[in-house]
């Protein structure tokens, strides 16, 4: 449970500083310095906590020792107020019977003694097997801390690529040749309307000469009319056109 929740609240942390920083779409070099930062700093949040989970287990072995040492001794203080006991049963049994009794409290602070020492190794066990881990763990997280460092240059240079790229494509595609709503393709469209105001105003110019010529040939046919019409007031002949048609 303890190392589950220390490198749990130190994942969640890292993470959270991760999207945090792609969602900000900040330069990648500081982003990439910024995750170095933090990741750095979540270690050494990572050991202050591993710290004090070793702290504990050495005062668990601590006190543990110091329970086997209090049985020993209380062992060692019963067996000699025992023999006390057998050596002056005969002369005086009274001074006997006490030490057998300092035997006894001895005999009970021992047996005291080994069941808290037997109670707290399975705990020593556990935090023992829990500190083994947090330390590979820690071990793990410096080692990835170690490559992102080394592979800080090549990030930044994939990520300068990649830059590259997306604003090449961007320039592309604000050219599209095919796109009508580009810039070419509006600057085309406008050339196109020029060449076909120019045309128009051939044509017309064409058209308006075409009609000068047509006004002049009426003219001339009106001219040709009034003459002969004259000649027929005249009493002269009929027409020449008139006699060479009957």
């Amino acid at each position: 449970m303890t190392k589950q929740s220390i490198f749990g609240r130190i994942s969640t942390l890292v993470r959270a500083n991760i999207n945090s920083l792609l969602d900000s779409a900040e330069d990648p070099q500081k982003m990439i310095d910024q995750l170095v930062r933090d990741y750095t700093n979540s270690i050494a949040d990572a050991e202050s906590a591993i710290a004090e989970t070793i702290g504990n287990l050495r005062l668990l072995e601590r006190d543990h020792e110091e329970d086997v040492q209090a049985a020993t001794e209380w062992g060692n203080k019963a067996l000699a107020a025992s023999r006390k006991a057998d050596d002056v049963r005969a002369t005086n049994p009274a001074d006997a019977d006490k030490f057998d009794n300092l035997a006894k409290i001895a005999l009970q602070r021992q047996i005291s003694a080994e069941r808290e020492a037997r109670g707290a190794e399975p705990t020593i066990a556990s935090q023992t097997e829990i500190v083994d881990k947090l330390k590979s763990g820690l071990n793990g997280m410096k080692e990835k801390l170690g490559e992102l460092k080394n592979k800080r240059s090549e990030l930044l240079a994939r990520a300068k690529v990649a830059e590259a790229q997306t604003k090449v494509q961007d320039a592309v595609g604000s050219i599209n040749v095919l796109d009508p709503t580009s810039e070419l393709g509006r600057f085309e469209d406008k050339v196109r309307r020029q060449e076909a105001l120019a045309q128009g105003k051939i044509e017309l110019a064409a058209s308006s000469l075409d009609s000068q010529f047509e006004s002049l040939e009426d003219l001339g046919e009106l001219t040709e009319v009034e003459a002969r019409l004259a000649e027929l007031k005249a009493g002269g002949s009929a027409p020449r056109q008139a006699i060479e048609g009957s």
